[in-house]
């Protein structure tokens, strides 16, 4: 503490939980377009929960930072987050998006050329997470996003390690499922999964993780590069 200053009261050194108020105002703090409303508007009549606005600004930050070049998403739903990472990603930089609805993605298609993304930046492949990612280069990837199944969270987590190159980073959207997470009493299928999901990204010596509390929560980590871990 600098010479002279008073010492914090209690008040002062606690931390408050952050009001209604302020989660709406830093949600919308990086406002959506017409674009991407069409693109929830879709989402909506097919019963598809895309991620938060809070959230689709974070990982196109994410993707901006890491100059994203080639990004592997998990779960296309109707594009909202896709063109959220589109938007961050460099120039040239290719998405290849994974969803077991062909329908969901054939609506994602309509969301990427209204926002005037060009169709050969999109690759769009229909089928099982787990089936597909199989089949993806090794140590490619800058950034995957993972907004699947939940209770498959832990093998995502598998696959993009291996497809990650180094310095390269993981998300995974619904982080704190509803409030359910952090609510040691819920122990449904989905819930643990994620939570486990947590536990094991906090603890690798091989990432570096941080758990934002934006949207449902965004569970994010950086793949760290040889010899980091011994720094």
């Amino acid at each position: 503490m600098p010479p002279g200053r008073p010492e914090p009261t209690t008040e002062e050194a606690t931390i408050t939980p952050i009001s209604p108020s302020s989660w709406t105002y830093a949600e919308e703090f990086v406002a959506e377009d017409d674009d991407l409303a069409a693109a929830r508007a879709r989402a909506d009549e097919v019963g598809v929960t895309p991620l938060g606005a809070g959230a689709g600004a974070a990982l196109g930050f994410l993707a901006s930072v890491v100059e994203a070049r080639a990004v592997v998403e998990i779960g296309t739903g109707t594009g909202v987050s896709g063109v959220w990472l589109l938007r961050g990603m460099r120039s040239d930089g290719i998405l290849t998006t994974v969803d077991i609805e062909a329908e969901h993605q054939r609506l994602a298609r309509e969301s990427f050329a209204e926002a005037d993304v060009p169709h050969q930046r999109v690759r769009t492949i229909a089928g099982a997470a787990l089936d597909v990612l199989p089949r993806l280069t090794d140590g490619h990837y800058d950034l995957v996003f993972c907004d699947g199944d939940k209770q498959e969270y832990a093998a995502y987590l598998h696959e993009a390690l291996r497809l990650l190159r180094p310095g390269g980073i993981v998300a995974f959207d619904n982080a704190l499922w509803h409030d359910r997470v952090a609510d040691p009493a819920r122990r449904d299928e989905e819930t643990v999964a994620i939570r486990s999901l947590g536990q094991e990204v906090a603890e690798r010596d091989d990432l570096v993780a941080v758990l934002l509390p934006v949207g449902d929560g965004l569970l994010v980590a950086k793949k760290v590069w040889v010899g980091e871990q011994d720094d």
